[in-house]
This record gives C-alpha cells, structure tokens and sequence, in this order.
C-alpha cells in the first residue's frame, strides 16, 4: 500500500499522543490520577507529598511517547520525514511488543501495580505495537526509498 498517509501509523500516532495526554494529567492532577491509571499507591503518595519523582518519571515516558507519535506521522507521511524513521518505527515497534508480551518480568519491580493494570496496558501496548508493524510493513517500500 503506497498512499501518501497510512492510515495504520496515523492511529499509532493517535495511541501515542493519547498516551502523552493521560501523562500528562497525571502530573497536573496528581495522585488520584496516577491510582486511577494504576501507577501505584506510592508514586501517588509522593505526587500527593510534591515530591520530584513522579513528575520527572512522568514526563520522561510522556517525553518519549511525544517523540513516538512524532515518527509514526512521519511515517505515515502527514509530516515531513525525520532521520532513521525506517528504524525508529521497527524500534518503537518492537518495544511495544516486549512491553506488551514480557510484563510479566515486570510485575515483581513493581508491585503495587494491580493485574487489572497490566492486564490493560500490556492489552494496549499490544494494540499499539500491532499499528505499528502493519503501518511499518505497509509503508515498507516508501520507508526505503523505493519507489514501486
């Protein structure tokens, strides 16, 4: 499929500045945020308290989400292209993935996060990992330089 806009990227992208905004209100709302999305008793104590570490830890993941929907519209080509996007987007990609299947090796690191939360983050970062590889796969030929 070679259409100037991929429709499969664009939703990731969408996924992606969802997830910056949900950050986001973390750390203007604080703590019931933060138990709401499942971040855990402490990290809402210490948003509670004003304490750095939430706030810094939030913003780098939104940060780096922000940085992800960025390149899934340039792949996509709603945007102008940016440098390594054929490799950026087989990155994101595939750390989504990992996130999405390995979360079990994550739990005991943190174990206030509830099975319900990652049940339905890893659920997401699925679904977002899946947009990506088709949008990926899809544009695969215009991510080259081919033209076909």
């Amino acid at each position: 499929m070679h259409t100037s806009s991929n429709k499969y990227l664009i939703a990731a992208a969408i996924c992606c500045f969802a997830a910056v905004l949900a950050h986001l209100g973390c750390i203007v709302f604080g703590g019931d945020w933060y138990r709401f999305f499942g971040a855990g008793e402490q990290m809402a104590r210490m948003a509670e308290q004003g304490l750095w570490f939430p706030t810094v830890v939030t913003s780098f993941i939104a940060l780096i989400l922000l940085v992800w929907a960025i390149y899934g519209l340039s792949g996509a080509g709603v945007i102008k292209r940016l440098p390594l996007t054929k490799l950026a987007l087989i990155l994101i990609t595939g750390i989504f993935l990992i996130r999405g299947v390995f979360f079990v090796g994550l739990m005991p690191i943190f174990p206030e996060n509830s099975l319900t939360f990652w049940l339905i983050s890893s659920a997401i970062c699925l679904l977002i990992s899946g947009l990506f590889a088709v949008g990926t796969w899809q544009q695969w030929s215009v991510l080259s330089g081919k033209n076909a």
